[in-house]
């Protein structure tokens, strides 16, 4: 994998330019450090830093910036004032708007809104040789698959560009994007990045991830290039690899790795990544070992404990009558994904956050030092489990690697 990573490095000074003096890495936040997309980067710094200025960008979007111990634990020896932070309050410039009337034909009438693109001005103003986009094609439940253009959209977009985008994804339906090559607002992406970023000198690395016959998740996939071929490649070999079809399943026990996941806003991964699996009147236990908040930012994290995951015809009905969540749609979006809708159990075992906490947001909850006796994640392996007590259980150990789904909600 080292090797095609220096491969595309020097295939970049051919086909984007021969002599680069300004360098822009694109890698993702520390929720996709399992991708090894930390050290790809790292490979590509010192590969591009003794003829070139160096940066990196770490695509945030609306998540914490990295501390200096995460940004070393993720990209090495990168030097930290060579990483900057995305501020998608404050750092967004305005290109242009998918204009409401493309969003209501393509969403089949689920949104109808303007969609503001703004992204990081860094990346649009700064005069940049060449830009290397570092990701993880992977199930993902606003856009279908991850990676490609939504580093831009929403890893290093504006506060307008995020919320906009996943009201109109929230709207045409968690299950209805999941695992869909092209999903709605992928089209909306597409059409943007072909308007208003045709000139960026910039360039795609994606990966993708499987299990082999050890359990062990390793590299399957790489793939380079500056087109839409090079994502829809990357995603119809995840689709392949990354989408496990099973049959309704009763007691899902998934882990959120603790170096990794620190909030619901990205640890309910978990429930996106199996609601299409999970049986009616079933329960998804989630072990969380970093759990310590909901929201990524205070004011995200006051909107989820003020109003909870309640579903989405109740949070549909307070977005039209709170001035909070009109304002911060993004979080109104996350409510709805993060419901089962009154369909299966919720279950959480978080390492911090309290039990008062975890029920005041509509989840239920369990210790988690209980949850690791009777779950202990060394003692199962990914798929079906029988317990001692005779249980059976199907266990996940990366729900953020895959998709689980019953056959008759598969998308294509």
């Amino acid at each position: 994998m080292e090797a095609l990573v220096v491969k595309s490095a020097n295939e970049c000074l051919i086909r984007v330019c021969k002599n680069p003096k300004r360098v822009l890495l694109l890698p993702p936040d520390i929720t996709r450090a399992h991708s090894g997309a930390g050290w790809m980067t790292e490979i590509l710094y010192h590969f591009f830093e003794p003829m070139a200025d160096v940066y990196v960008i770490p695509t945030l979007g609306q998540h914490v910036p990295h501390t200096v111990e995460q940004n070393r634990w993720m990209f090495g020896n990168i030097p930290e004032n060579k990483i900057l932070k995305h501020d998608w309050l404050r750092d967004g410039k305005r290109l242009g708007i998918v204009p409401g009337n493309y969003v209501e034909k393509i969403t089949g009438g689920c949104a109808d809104w303007d969609i503001p693109i703004s992204i990081n001005r860094y990346v649009m103003e700064e005069p940049w040789d060449m830009i290397i986009n570092v990701g993880h094609v992977v199930p993902h439940e606003v856009l279908g698959f991850a990676n490609h253009n939504k580093n831009y959209f929403i890893g290093l977009g504006g506060k307008d560009t995020i919320c906009a985008s996943h009201m109109a994804a929230a709207c045409y339906g968690i299950e209805n994007n999941l695992g869909s090559l092209v999903t709605p607002l992928r089209h909306c992406f597409n059409k943007a990045e072909n308007e208003f970023m045709n000139r960026l000198p910039d360039v795609y690395i994606q990966v993708v991830m499987a299990y082999n016959e050890q359990g062990e998740l390793v590299h399957t996939g790489f793939y380079c290039g500056n087109d839409l071929d090079t994502y829809l490649q990357a995603a119809k070999q995840s689709m392949a690899e990354n989408i496990t079809v099973v049959p309704p399943l009763k007691k899902v026990v998934a882990v959120m790795q603790g170096d990794e996941f620190f909030s619901t806003w990205v640890a309910n991964k978990a429930i996106y990544r199996t609601r299409k699996a999970m049986a009616d009147g079933g329960e998804l236990i989630i072990i969380a070992p970093g759990l310590k908040r909901f929201g990524e930012q205070d004011e995200v994290d006051k909107v989820i404990r003020k109003y909870g995951y309640a579903g989405t015809e109740k949070i549909m009905k307070l977005w039209k009558e709170n001035e909070d969540l009109q304002d911060l749609t993004h979080a109104t979006a996350h409510l709805i994904h993060g419901s089962s809708e009154g369909r299966f159990k919720i279950t959480y075992a978080p390492g911090h956050l309290s039990k008062e906490d975890i029920e005041s947001v509509n989840f239920n909850y369990l210790d988690y030092h209980q949850a690791m006796e009777v779950y202990s994640p060394d003692k199962l392996r990914n798929g079906f489990n029988r317990l001692p007590g005779g249980e059976e259980i199907y266990f996940i150990s990366t729900p953020s690697a895959g998709l689980w789904t019953i056959k008759e909600k598969l998308n294509t």
